[in-house]
């Protein structure tokens, strides 16, 4: 039952790892901590019995291990009896070998259903996992792996490895790499049902234990924290933990466990963790400090009270994380059915193309006008497109005055250069396209900006729909692939569609239907403003003295006039008896003042 209780956390640990959730139901667990050089590996390796973690200097562990051991009994023994279950004792100081067990094996859940029964391997998968995630560099992760060991000679218990506390950037390390770690720790030690198992070497300080010092920050009563003492065997001679295990120094409800782990010596030379078991038992039965309590120190002592930890820790918070549960399933079933509820049987081929179909049935129906969900405070969809035709793009046209760049004087000018070397009697057509041509150009920019507006509304509609749309809500990335897919296909219109606008400026500016009923043709024109001249000039007072066939002095003094006269200015002194005529200026221009034929002319083009 117990280990079922266990079991239990780990399947909810791997749920939760699977959907890149961290323990978001503060699940029960043991979290180790401890410094660098506290001696944090060699505990675990111990409890497991296998050589499996990875060596080093630095940070070696730089992600959460969440290691959950198995307890499964051997599939059968020498003499092919049965096995039954084994004391905790027994299965502890079961002699271990380093060579591959059918009976011992680990899993990764990365890795599903890949079985490693060698435990070297399994040191290489946790740091190339490591490096995959964080580099090769020593940057960490608070992402976990999770490892899984099957054996008969571990007791079912759950751990979670966490990066060793440092004080001093080393190498590669982030500059502020103590600060990272420790954030990391606090995240997994400040949930109430996180016990702390705070691991500190026994040849220093207790009060300097970085792994105790945090603990008590978020732990300052000690209820959940459990003390191991490591290198007991590394002390000063005469020198012992006593004071400390009876809670004379800093008391912890759960205790200290005092180990002898392997030294570095050891490790190199390959000793088995099975001789450190039984070298470590023997130096507390025949310590004189520690013989008559020999039973509580030792590595098999922490396992054992680990689990008995761990399974009255779950058995009591069971009730709350069921509940914690059932209010997060209510909460999340309420979400999927907002969201339209369980679709993950359906055919993914055929959901996407109901999706297009549906999209581009609401894409229409927007830009048509043919929807229920009609606003009463604004105008959307397709009527915003036609406020943009029809108000924008009229005012915006409207707005252009065809007089605003082309004065008076510019007509006059286009006029003569129009006529050539003859002199035009009557007002020139060529003269009337050029101008007109350029007013007609000047429609293009409204125009494409116009269709700019226009595209703009289309991103708009596209935008509502996505975040209207419930499968969108549901499947964010299609929603993303849906979005970029529209955009890029309104993209591509747009070039043609600038296409299409210019050439449809430019053959309007190509060809002038002078034949239009809205057209205005000369000889109406040249009525109007001979008309509109006549109204302007008061009538003249008849002397009937004078001939008949006289003309008026000013008329007279117009005879006089050159057909180029208003290009030259009437001041230049004129020499008697001789023939005043100078070369022409290498530039041109006409004074500002018109004659009476050059304005006529030039309202007749105007109109």
């Amino acid at each position: 039952m117990d280990q079922q209780l266990i079991s239990l956390v780990n399947k909810l640990q791997d749920v939760f790892s699977n959907i890149g959730v961290q323990n978001n139901i503060d699940l029960p667990q043991i979290t180790v901590i401890g410094s660098q050089s506290s001696g944090k590996s060699s505990v675990l390796e111990n409890i497991v019995g296998r050589d499996f973690l990875p060596r080093g200097t630095g940070i070696v562990t730089r992600r959460p291990l969440v290691l959950q051991l198995i307890n499964r009994p051997a599939t059968a023994k020498p003499n092919g009896a049965d096995k039954k279950e084994e004391k905790v004792e027994d299965a502890m100081a079961k002699t271990r070998v380093n060579e591959t067990n059918p009976d011992e094996w680990g899993e990764f859940l990365h890795l599903p259903g890949q079985k490693f029964f060698d435990f070297n391997k399994i040191r290489e998968e946790i740091v190339r996992d490591t490096e995959k995630i964080t580099g090769k560099n020593a940057g960490i992760s608070p992402n976990p792996i999770n490892l899984r060991i099957y054996s008969p000679n571990v007791l079912t218990l759950t751990l979670v490895d966490l990066p060793g506390l440092t004080k001093v950037p080393v190498g590669d390390q982030p500059r502020d790499i103590e600060k990272q770690i420790r954030d990391m720790l606090m995240r997994f030690i400040s949930k109430p049902n996180a016990i702390i198992l705070a691991v500190t070497a026994a040849n220093t300080d207790l009060a300097n234990s970085d792994g105790l010092k945090l603990a008590r920050e978020v732990d300052p009563d000690g209820t959940r924290t459990i003390g191991v003492l490591t290198k007991v065997d590394l002390m000063d001679q005469g020198t012992d933990v006593v004071d400390i295990l009876a809670g004379r120094v800093i008391p912890l409800r759960l205790g200290y466990v005092p180990v002898v782990n392997r030294g570095q010596r050891d490790i190199d030379q390959s000793r088995s963790i099975a001789s450190a078991l039984e070298a470590e038992k023997k130096f507390f039965e025949t310590h004189p400090s520690y013989a008559s309590k020999a039973q509580y120190c030792g590595t098999p002592w922490l396992a054992r009270k680990l689990n008995i930890i761990l399974m009255h820790h779950i058995r009591n918070t069971l009730p709350d994380i069921k509940a914690r549960i059932a209010t997060n399933l209510v909460k999340y079933r309420q979400e999927l059915s907002a969201l339209g509820g369980p679709m993950g049987e359906t055919n993914p081929g055929s959901l996407v193309l109901s999706t297009i179909t549906e999209f581009c049935s609401e894409f229409r129906s927007a830009i048509d006008g043919n929807t229920n969900d009609l606003s009463q405070n604004e105008l959307s969809g397709g009527a915003r497109i036609s406020f943009v035709y029809h108000e924008l793009y009229n005012n915006g046209v409207k707005s252009i005055d065809p007089f605003d760049q082309v004065k008076d004087g510019d007509i006059r000018t286009i006029l003569y250069n129009s006529s050539g070397s003859t002199p035009a009697l009557f007002v020139g057509t060529a003269a009337f396209e050029v101008i007109v041509k350029q007013q007609i150009r000047r429609l293009e920019d409204p125009s494409l900006r116009c269709a700019s507006l226009v595209y703009d509304e289309l991103i708009r509609i596209l935008g509502q729909l996505l975040n209207k749309t419930t499968t969108f809500k549901r499947y964010p990335e299609l929603k993303e692939r849906f979005n970029s897919v529209v955009i890029n296909f309104f993209k591509n219109c747009m070039n043609p569609t600038n296409k299409l606008v210019s050439d449809m400026v430019n053959m309007q500016a190509t060809y002038i239907n002078t034949t239009h009923p809205d057209f205005l043709n000369g000889h109406k024109a040249m009525a109007i403003v001979q008309e509109r001249l006549n109204a302007n000039k008061p009538p003249e007072k008849i002397d009937p003295k004078k001939p008949v066939n006289q003309l008026p002095k000013d008329l007279e003094e117009k005879k006089e006039e050159s057909f180029f006269g208003s290009f030259f200015s009437k001041d230049k002194p004129k020499r008697k008896g001789v023939a005043a005529m100078d070369a022409p200026p290498p530039t041109i221009r006409p004074v500002q003042q018109l004659s009476d034929r050059e304005l006529m002319e030039t309202e007749v083009i105007k109109l």
